[in-house]
């Protein structure tokens, strides 16, 4: 009986990682998606507008490095596009809610 509990135990704690993990690499993505629309909009400011953007950090911001900066954005994006749509981690989900409502179940009846 301990076992089982102990099997349960770790491969909740399993899965608790990956989901831990999967937000935190969806968070890195949104964060890094925010500064990019920033780059953006400063790129698109000093090239089309004619803003005088021209001290040290946005002096750089030129052609190359937003071609580059958003090659990286859509690889990342697809990388967690294709772990969400291809891998269909929806089987994470449902093994995630199998584990809490059998942790449930179990605190529920340990106590009656």
């Amino acid at each position: 009986m301990e076992l089982t509990m102990e099997n349960n135990t770790t491969s909740e704690e399993v899965l608790r990682a990956m989901v831990r993990e999967r937000v935190h690499k969806m968070s890195r993505f949104y964060t890094h998606l925010f500064v990019y629309a920033i780059g953006l909009v400063i790129y698109l400011a000093k090239t089309y507008f004619g803003a005088p953007l021209n001290f040290i950090p946005f002096r750089y911001i030129n052609c190359t490095f937003m071609y580059v900066w958003t090659f990286i954005l859509v690889v990342q994006g697809l990388r967690l596009l294709v772990r969400e749509k291809i891998l269909d981690t929806r089987w994470e989900q449902k093994k995630i809610n199998e584990i809490m409502e059998k942790e449930k179940k179990n605190n529920t009846n340990k106590w009656a």
